[in-house]
């Protein structure tokens, strides 16, 4: 049984006959029989694998690689599976997203690595060399498969031909000229930053103040909201959106969130934006592409609905503060076209702490531990309440604290659980940004549970303003980044003697 995305739901709260509830520990599957008008477009189609799965046990499409049959490996897995005995494959790039990574604090209780033992084993490394970054760490490097394939998997090991130095002719540092600058400071212990004083502050002349730091939560459901709507078609529920003055004052300014179950969001959505925005003409900042991508979803979605009654404002909004994808039936690039920080980050900032990732999630961290800046402002309890900076969700709030080695605290990691039920390291994953296209993660889960799930008006209460603080946290993240780096170009450049 397979979605068929082209299709079209038939009616509204279509996935409000399938809800999930908590009964004894155990999830169970609350349905309303569908009604013969819900029924009327077909969304799921039966597709005949029946070829497939006799080439399969005829070895047609199995086995390439093992030489084995489908029966055979059955065997032979059971065999392994009875004897206690490790399969041993080679490694590959899919190893940076291991799954059977152990934490030190999981490894002093007690619990194993399979990541590091399978490692160990192929390249004999010691637990040292596991917190030295590797091939796995580089950045953007299409190559990794084949440097572990000849076994050079420590950064010591690469060159500049390994890099393929490429100038590709814009200011700042081009793909892989990065990549040689994480692999140099790796080689040589450099844990400093980089910052491409120039290029950075010719960007800032560009921007207009007020500025404006904006964040989306996104979710793409299998079964549609709403009457019209297809499956995994994308909608955007929750904005955050922080100002900064040219004095340097910071405030939260605006947020939105929408959860009501069976409703699709968007067009409100966008209502409640343009109202934040058009108060002024201020440079707006995104980070990545999910932001800029979702204004084209949207504008897509008001042009076919072709009923919305302020449509011609909504869409001249978007046209005036995003870009068009290139190959659009309809194209654009508004005046005041988002600025995305991670392309900043790309181009004119690096950090070791980073370990070759540009996610906000990792950059926020590097630049508050290295930021005396950020550390003297944010350390004190003047975020939101009767602070400097005003919120709309905390009061009183002291985002940077030290853990036991002095280094700043992941801020992420000094909110509430957004959820129950869900481990802090399977929790981080669903924080990860590194795909640019967030239509996953904690926030559509969350949005999810509120969506489909049996639960108390507390519980409910609970996750919107754990969604709140989350969203909230990723438009301060965008302004930490920008205050770090406002306070690196005014500092004076030191100047070599002898």
């Amino acid at each position: 049984m397979l979605v068929d995305k082209t299709s079209r739901c038939p009616t509204d709260g279509l996935n409000q006959k399938f809800r999930t509830k908590r009964i004894d520990g155990r999830t169970t599957v609350l349905t309303t029989p569908p009604t013969p008008e819900d029924l009327s477009s077909r969304m799921l189609h039966i597709v005949n694998v029946d070829e497939v799965c006799d080439g399969i046990y005829a070895g047609q499409y199995f086995g390439e690689k093992s030489g084995l049959t489908f029966e055979g490996t059955i065997q032979a897995l059971g065999e392994a599976y009875r004897e206690d005995r490790r399969l041993s494959s080679m490694p590959t790039k899919g190893c940076r997203d291991c799954e059977f990574k152990a934490t030190a604090e999981e490894k002093a209780a007690g619990f194993r690595s399979g990541f590091e033992e399978c490692w160990s084993g192929h390249f004999s490394w010691t637990s040292d060399q596991f917190e030295r970054q590797s091939v796995l760490d580089i950045w953007n490097f299409r190559d990794k498969d084949k440097l572990i394939e000849s076994r050079r998997v420590t950064l010591v090991e690469l060159t500049d031909i390994d890099l393929k130095l490429k100038d590709d002719g814009r200011a700042g540092l081009s793909s892989s000229y990065r990549q040689k600058m994480q692999v140099d400071k790796a080689r040589i212990g450099d844990n400093t930053h980089h910052l491409d004083r120039d290029g950075l502050a010719a960007e800032f002349a560009k921007w207009k103040f007020p500025l404006h730091f904006i964040d989306f939560e996104t979710a793409a459901p299998a079964i549609p909201f709403s009457r019209g709507r297809r499956p995994y078609e994308g909608l955007a529920f929750q904005f955050s959106h922080h100002v900064v003055d040219e004095d340097g004052t910071v405030e939260h300014r605006g947020q939105f969130l929408h959860t009501e179950p069976g409703v699709f969001p968007a067009y409100d959505f966008l209502r409640a934006l343009k109202a934040d925005l058009e108060t002024d003409e201020g440079t707006i900042f995104r980070y990545a592409a999910h932001e800029n991508s979702f204004m084209n979803r949207i504008h897509e979605q008001i042009r076919q609905a072709g009923d919305i009654a302020d449509a011609a404002e909504l869409l001249g909004f978007i046209e005036k503060i995003s870009k068009s994808k290139e190959k659009a039936d309809l194209t654009w690039e508004g005046p005041r076209n988002m600025v995305d920080m991670l392309e900043l980050v790309k181009r004119y900032y690096y950090d070791p702490y980073t370990r070759g990732s540009n996610s906000i999630k990792q950059v926020l961290p590097a630049i508050l531990n290295s930021s005396k800046y950020l550390q003297e402002k944010y350390s004190k309890p003047v975020y939101g309440g009767d602070g400097p900076i005003k919120s709309l969700n905390f009061k009183a709030w002291t985002w940077v604290q030290f853990d036991e080695a002095g280094k700043v605290i992941d801020p992420y990691k000094l909110l509430p659980k957004m959820f129950d039920g869900i481990s802090d390291k399977d929790f981080e994953k669903l924080m990860s940004d590194e795909d640019e296209m967030r239509d996953g993660g904690a926030a559509m889960t969350a949005y999810a549970k509120l969506q489909y799930e049996e639960m108390s008006e507390f519980e409910r209460t609970e996750i919107r303003s754990a969604l709140l603080r989350y969203c909230e946290l990723d438009t301060l993240a965008m302004v930490m980044i920008y205050e770090g780096w406002r306070e690196m170009l005014s500092e004076p450049v030191a100047v070599a003697t002898g």
